[in-house]
C-alpha cells in the first residue's frame, strides 16, 4: 500500500487552549474546518476542564479505530449485528521522570440479532483489535472487554 498523509493544523488561542483542524475536513460547500478546542487537561497547571484534550483525543484515536476496524472485518465476515458501543479508558502516569499514556482499556459490547452468532461476534471484535493499525502503532498496553448482547 502507498503512503498516506492526515494532515493536522493546531493554532493557539488563548491560555492553554488552542483550535485543532485539519484542511483535509472541510464543510462541504464552505471554506470553514471542521475544528475542534483542544487544551491541557487538568490534571496538570492551568489545565482546562470540558475541553478535549491530547490525552483524550490519543485513547479516542485507539477506540474510534477499533470501531472502523471492527466495521469493516464485520462487514466482510457477513456478520449480522445492529450495535457497536466502545467505552475506553486511557491511564497516564508518570514512567522513570516522564508522563506516559500507558494503558487504554477498551469495553466493547456488539449486539447480535442471534445467539448463535456470539462466539463469532467476540472473535471479530478480537480480531479487529489485533488489526487496529493506532493499537498497533503505539506502545501503551491494550487491554479489550468484550460483551456480546442478543437483542
Amino acid at each position: 500500500m502507498e503512503k498516506h498523509f492526515f494532515n493536522v493544523n493546531i493554532e493557539w488561542q488563548k491560555e492553554r487552549m488552542g483550535t485543532m483542524s485539519s484542511p483535509e475536513l472541510t464543510i462541504e460547500g464552505s471554506n470553514d474546518a471542521n475544528s475542534i478546542q483542544v487544551a491541557t487537561p487538568p490534571p496538570f497547571p492551568k489545565g482546562m476542564p470540558n475541553i478535549w484534550s491530547p490525552e483524550h483525543l490519543f485513547t479516542a484515536s485507539v477506540s474510534s479505530c477499533l470501531m472502523t476496524t471492527f466495521l469493516a472485518i464485520a462487514e466482510n465476515s457477513k456478520l449480522d449485528f445492529s450495535g457497536f458501543r466502545c467505552n475506553s479508558t486511557g491511564v497516564m502516569e508518570k514512567v522513570n521522570g516522564k508522563f506516559l499514556m500507558t494503558e487504554i482499556t477498551l469495553k466493547v459490547t456488539v449486539s447480535i440479532k442471534e445467539k448463535k452468532d456470539r462466539e463469532r461476534a467476540e472473535r471479530i471484535v478480537e480480531k479487529s483489535e489485533a488489526a487496529c493499525l493506532i493499537s498497533n502503532s503505539i506502545k501503551s498496553k491494550t487491554s479489550l472487554d468484550v460483551t456480546i448482547k442478543i437483542n
